[in-house]
């Protein structure tokens, strides 16, 4: 299940050419409102000659510093970047082997309301890579999570997953659930099997030809082609058919990328993906992924849980409806003509449900204001 490295390479772009420090438009904070409350009163400046209104004067734009760093979690050191203001907001990417650049700039505007705290996880991104690619497990990666939070003194906090990250969302809640605030669950799958059944039906609704050419391609056996630097990858034949002609309609709806490029996704650290997700193939998860049952788990999970889905999501909103089911009073958002990528199809629907879930107090307030 890849996701759009150029997504990630566009926002690494963003950031190199921006200054460390992102300056949005934000109102005066309450001690600033009660400084100038206090201020005296003076007489409204005459209004000029040529009948010309004064100007208004200007609101300092807000800024957002950034921070990075790395977390020793238990000898693997994790990349953590953060930006924003207010309570942790923890995000945890797809792949598996994805890098949360792919979240940027989409996410920035949740940085207005949340500490934003992104990370890349082990094997991943920036973050250190193993000898061993045995150590590339959820539960390694749910310690990793938990490391962060420690490290960074976050106290409580709410856990963003997308695709394979909101299964690991799920795995940490199972293990530490007191440490959640909130849930937020995009995109992803509570059950390999059922994820495997979804897979199943997106071949059968290809064309012939195309689910004929990929049948072939896995037959074969996916690795050990080419050239000997091409042997530990798909060939650039798969993934044009698996990742391009396969996933594409199923990643985008609303606002399809017009530079995705399937063989750039393959920039990819090979060994934790086969390690995780296995080596037949974009349409068969049967690397240690495979332990991932949690159905019968979700219903021991009792924080406010949101779970976002594209309505033709690569993750078919069927298994987001089962996550819903299974978590009491969750709350489920299916986004409209949107793919995986939902927080890209939808940018504004995906912000506004969020900030409105871990911010419900702010809703009310905005919708007196609207009503006044």
């Amino acid at each position: 299940m890849r996701l759009k490295p150029l997504i990630g390479v566009a926002a690494l772009l963003y950031l190199v050419t921006c200054s460390s420090t992102l300056h949005a438009q934000a109102a005066p904070d309450s001690n600033d409102s009660a400084t100038a409350a206090q201020a005296p009163a003076t007489s409204a400046p005459s209004t000029p000659a040529n009948d010309e209104p004064t100007p208004m004067p200007r609101v300092a734009p807000a800024a957002y510093p950034m921070q990075e760093g790395f977390i020793d979690s238990r000898g693997v050191l994790i990349y953590y970047m953060t930006v924003g203001r207010g309570a942790p907001l923890v995000i945890v990417h797809g792949g598996p082997g994805a890098s949360h650049d792919y979240f940027l700039p989409y996410l920035l505007p949740l940085a207005r309301h949340n500490r934003l705290v992104f990370i890349d996880e082990r094997g991943s991104g920036k973050s250190q890579k193993l000898d061993d690619p045995a150590g590339y497990t959820v539960e390694n990666m749910v310690e990793d999570v938990e490391a962060v939070r420690q490290g960074l003194v976050l106290g409580k906090i709410s856990l963003l997953g997308h695709s394979y990250g909101g299964v690991l969302a799920q795995a940490y809640a199972f293990k530490y659930q007191n440490n959640l605030s909130h849930l937020i669950l995009c995109s992803t799958f509570p059950s390999t099997t059922q994820m495997n059944e979804v897979f199943v039906k997106m071949k059968q609704k290809m064309s012939p030809e195309l689910r004929a050419r990929i049948d072939a391609a896995e037959k074969e056996g996916l690795f050990g082609h080419g050239k000997d630097y091409e042997k530990n990858r798909y060939t650039n034949d798969y993934m044009i058919a698996a990742w391009g002609e396969g996933y594409f309609p199923y990643l985008y709806g609303n606002k399809p990328d017009p530079n995705y490029d399937p063989i750039a996704a393959g920039i990819v650290p090979w060994d934790l993906y086969r390690e995780m997700w296995g080596s037949h193939g974009e349409f068969v998860i049967d690397g240690n992924l495979k332990s991932v049952e949690y159905v019968d788990r979700l219903p021991g999970i009792h924080v406010p849980t949101l779970i976002m889905v594209g309505d033709h999501d690569e993750c078919d909103p069927s298994l987001s409806k089962e996550i819903h089911k299974q978590i009491a009073d969750s709350q489920l958002v299916i986004l409209p003509n949107s793919g995986h990528m939902t927080f890209v199809d939808q940018q504004k629907i995906f912000t506004t449900s969020v900030i409105d879930f871990l911010h419900p107090n702010l809703q009310k307030r905005n919708a007196a204001k609207a009503g006044s």
